[in-house]
């Protein structure tokens, strides 16, 4: 853990040219300003040519006109750099690493012919992983597939659909791990699509190459189609008003990609603060839940039976915190 701090420091000294302060150093490596001081002293000891200087123009700096490479990288290895966020995932993948420091500060000391190959990977194999990985799925055929998307292969394989099993040639343009599940995205003919890689029963590369299509982005790919599919799943329609508090809490309950197509249909606020907007949910009772969650500052407007929903539930909770020293009900 420490060489690889101390492999980041000097990777950041090295990529500015008029050094940096200890407390610059110690927000960019997440460490307290004495740990800093401490791998300064190490580097020093190794005969690596810093200095400190105080006062308000000081800081720590290398010699002018030192630098440093790291050697004896093999093309694996730099490649997978790229998947240090997900270790395990490199072991899927056939990757033997060695992770080091910071991906883009050592894509600044690689040599040319490994900046092309780490740079690949980027392309090629893009982690999503916003929460905690699930139980591993079976997928026996990964490192085939991983060996087509690298050498750029055209992929026979057999596909596992609810209703049957299919069979796909296709250009395999890259692989996502999506918290803890691995897709392929892949061209058939001339549609992109995601392939789960647990439902694939036989994967063979073909001998052929093929060409990747120009602009493809495989991370900005992802993030469309994913925002499209959650768009799918939402089939009901409703009206809503919120005010200025429950429009700074749609991202939280609604989640991104319903939040911002909301807000974008959202008319003027009146002179309260309160906008109209439309919004989609997976299903009326899904709404009526979420709704909820912004208590007083949000009115159900439309359909009928969302509105009665909500005021029902509202009326429910009325009466559930209704004091029982008051007066009797009549």
């Amino acid at each position: 853990m420490r060489s690889g701090r101390l492999v980041a420091l000097l990777l950041h000294l090295q990529n500015r040219s008029g050094g940096a302060t200890a407390a610059q150093l110690a927000t960019e490596l997440e460490v307290s300003i004495r740990t800093v001081y401490r791998d300064v002293a190490a580097l020093q000891a190794s005969g690596v040519p810093l200095w400190t200087e105080t006062g308000p123009h000081g800081g720590i700096r290398l010699v002018e006109g030192w630098r440093t490479r790291l050697d004896g990288l093999t093309g694996d290895e730099a490649a997978a750099l790229f998947l240090s966020g997900a270790p395990h995932a490199a072991d899927a993948l056939g990757l033997d690493t060695v992770l080091v420091a910071a991906q883009t500060k050592v894509m600044a000391t690689l040599p040319a012919d490994l900046r092309t190959r780490a740079g690949r990977v980027r392309q090629r194999f893009h982690l999503d992983a916003p929460s905690w990985f699930a139980a591993d799925e079976r997928v026996p055929h990964l490192t085939e597939i991983a060996t087509a998307v690298w050498n750029g292969r055209r992929l026979d394989l057999r596909y596992a659909r609810r209703d049957r099993e299919v069979a796909r040639r296709l250009d395999p343009l890259g692989l996502v791990l999506k918290a803890g599940v691995w897709y392929l995205v892949a061209r058939h003919r001339t549609d992109i699509r995601s392939y789960r890689v647990s439902r694939i029963t036989a994967a063979t590369a073909r001998p052929e190459r093929f060409e990747r299509p120009d602009g493809f982005d495989l991370g900005t790919w992802w993030t469309r189609s994913s925002d499209d599919f959650a768009r799918s799943l939402m089939r009901f329609a409703c009206v809503i008003r919120v005010s200025s508090s429950g429009w700074a809490h749609l991202h939280r309950v609604f989640g991104p990609v319903v939040a911002a197509d909301a807000i974008a249909s959202a008319g003027p606020p009146d002179p309260a603060g309160w906008r109209e907007m439309r919004l989609r949910a997976e299903s009326e009772e899904i709404a009526v839940g979420q709704l909820v969650m912004l208590g007083a500052e949000v009115e159900a407007v439309a359909p009928p039976n969302l509105r009665r929903a909500v005021a029902g539930i509202g009326a429910a909770i009325v009466a559930n915190h209704r004091d029982p020293t008051g007066p009797p009900q009549g």
